[in-house]
Order: structure tokens, then sequence, then C-alpha cells
């Protein structure tokens, strides 16, 4: 019989409504949460000049609510948070991001409310200060989170690996997107950025910064075009490193695109042939599932949770992303066979469908809620 769940007030408390990858997940999730009987709620701590993810939300119908806090370490803060959710009083709160997790889960266990955190990035060997603030927001998630959500395996054995965190506490749900394919949208893409129909186009899409390897993929590029007539490298994105970049493919002339931020990643990736993701460290990139669900084969770093994602030889090809060499070699095949590149593909799309869909993202993650509450889920014909 079908399970139907009860209703679960669920609160999350993130950062900002930046354009991270978590902070537009949110509306992902948002709109599978209905199907698994989530009521869900958005708080956020900082205000920025773009809000990209608040965007998102509004069009789902998720007004979410700033928490003015001057600082954002601090008792006031702490308070400012405390009476948000006594306010609140949900079911379930959910913490994303350093700060929140902190506040969030500050607040929430002297309330008494179920806390999860769900932590999004893999370790980064940061600066000394760096290195601090996470200690300390570890020791709080530690104290105050009933579960740590990892999108990834790589992600869970890397904290572990750093943390004294029991195992049992530490759990993988992977993320799933909202992605549909938007056949013929790429027509009006390339047109706007002068690229031709006919052209071979690798895209990216990522910020533009150290570590996401645009540098190397630009090298590659630079190898290949001599070998493959029409090839177009189009970086959608933007970021500190954008205008160094520029300066570095000027050679290339119109064989790199900056198209900057955008934010129709469908259209973009019907606009292109290939989805090239060579980053150095990677807990779960989004962009993967949405080239999947778009039947685009994926080119990537064999690193953090991307082979959780990408099924070698199967739905994409998995590189060495320090080696531009090693990222030529992994695209040229692909770019030379469109029928390679249709059954990857296809490939793509059957594993999106089976793994990453939001609904079943959802259901997982209620699955935990229901497991901190200590709720049941009702089943069709009980009482």
């Amino acid at each position: 019989m079908n399970a139907i769940p009860d209703q679960l007030r669920v609160h999350v408390v993130i950062d900002s409504m930046g354009a991270g990858g978590a902070e537009l997940l949110l509306a992902d999730f948002a709109a599978g949460a209905s199907t698994a009987g989530i009521e869900l709620s958005v708080s956020y701590l900082a205000r920025h000049e773009a809000e990209p993810a608040r965007e998102r939300l509004a069009r789902i119908g998720i007004d979410p609510h700033w928490i003015e806090v001057e600082r954002l370490v601090s008792p006031a803060a702490v308070g400012r948070v405390r009476a948000h959710l006594r306010a609140l009083s949900p079911d379930v709160v959910h913490t994303h991001l350093a700060y929140s997790d902190a506040l969030g889960g500050i607040a929430a266990r002297s309330l008494s409310l179920p806390t999860v955190s769900t932590i999004h990035v893999m370790h980064v060997d940061p600066g000394w200060r760096e290195r601090a603030r996470e200690q300390l927001i570890r020791r709080v998630r530690q104290r105050c989170a009933a579960r740590t959500i990892f999108v990834s395996d790589a992600a869970r054995r890397d904290f572990l690996g750093r943390t004294r965190v029991a195992a049992e506490r530490a759990v993988t749900i992977h993320n799933g997107v909202v992605a549909e394919p938007n056949p013929g949208g790429g027509r009006a893409v390339r047109a706007a950025l002068g690229i031709a129909e006919d052209d071979t186009v690798v895209g990216m899409l990522s910020v533009v910064r150290d570590g996401k390897g645009h540098d190397l993929a630009i090298e590659a590029v630079r190898d290949l075009c001599e070998r493959i007539p029409g090839l177009r490298l189009l970086i959608a994105g933007d970021g500190p490193l954008r205008a160094e970049l520029e300066r570095s493919a000027a050679d290339l002339c119109d064989h790199v695109v900056f198209a900057g931020y955008r934010d129709d990643a469908m259209d973009i990736l019907d606009a292109v042939d290939v989805l090239l993701h060579p980053s150095l460290f990677d807990a779960f990139p989004t962009a993967l599932l949405e080239a999947m669900s778009a039947r685009v084969p994926v080119v990537a770093g064999a690193v953090g949770g991307i082979p959780e994602i990408v099924v070698d030889g199967q739905t994409g090809i998995l590189v060495d992303p320090t080696s531009a060499a090693a990222i030529a070699a992994g695209l040229e095949p692909l770019l030379r066979d469109p029928d390679l590149r249709a059954r990857l593909g296809v490939a793509g799309r059957e594993r999106f469908e089976r793994c990453f869909t939001v609904a079943d993202w959802a259901t997982r993650t209620r699955a935990l809620y229901d497991e901190v509450t200590g709720r049941a889920v009702r089943r069709e014909g009980q009482a």
C-alpha cells in the first residue's frame, strides 16, 4: 500500500538568498516537498543586492523571511533567530550553510526543536581564520543537530575523517533537481551569443573561480580547435576570475564565449553538445544533474561526489581534472561522434529518472525528518 504521510512543518534557515548551489536548490526541494507531506517555510540571515534564490522561491509561492541580524556571530543574532523560530514553532528546523548551522542550531536547541543540518561542500584547506570558524561551527553542529546530511558519500567520508561525529548521525541524501529539457530553447541562446547552428559547443555551468577548471578547459579547447572545426567553449557563469580568463582566451577569438551569470540552465544545456565540469573538488554539482535531465553527455573530473553522479563510459566520461591533455582526450571522442553523444545522453536521462528526481529527494528527506521527530507514517487503510 502507498504511504500517506502526515503534514510535517519544516522551517529552513539558510545564510542568504544568493546564487550559490545550496541557495538555488531550495526551490527545487520546495517543488517536491508537498509530495512527501512537507509544508516548507524559509528564512535567511544576510541580504544581498541580488537574490536569485528568493526569486525562485517566490515563483512557487514561498516568501522567504529575512531575519534582521546586524552581526552574524553575536548573542543578539541568536536571540533574533530564536524569537523567529519560537513564533513559528515548526516540527523540524533544517539549517544550511555555516552561520545558519550555528545560529539556527543554537536557537532551535534552546527551544527543544528537532534540527537537521545539510553540508553541501567538500573540505578545502582554508586559512587559519576559516579553520577556526569551521571548528567552532562544527562543534555547534555536533551538539545541536540530530542528524547531519551530506549530499554525497564522498563528502560524508571526508567529514568523518576529520571529526568525531558518530557515523550513525551522518547520513547521505543525494540531491534532486527540477530540470525538464527545453527543446528549441538553445536556438535563441546560440543566436544571441553569435554561435552558429552547426558549431559544436562545449558548455560550462559554474561560478568562475579557483578550482572550477576554467583555465584548463580553455587550454583543452586551444588544443582541440585545431582538429575540431567549429568548436566553441561556452562559459555560463560569473566570478572573480572572469577578467583574467578573458585575457588568457583572447588569442582564441570566438572559440571561447563568456555568457556571464545565467538563470536559464536548461536553455543553455539545449544549446550545448557536451557539458564540461573539470572541477578539482565538488561534493555533488547540480549542473551534472541538469545535464543528465537534458540528455547532454558529461565530461567531468573524477573527484568528490562526481563519480556518484556520472557512470564513466555510460552517462559521461570521467577525467583527471588537473590535466588539460586529459580533458581534451575526454572531450574529443564525444565531439567527433554525434551518435556516441546521443547514447550517453539517453543513458544519462534514464539514470536521472531513477536516482535524481525531486520526488525521490523529498521522500528520502521526509524519512529522515520522521526519524528525528519520532513520527510514524500512516498507511492507507490504517487508523
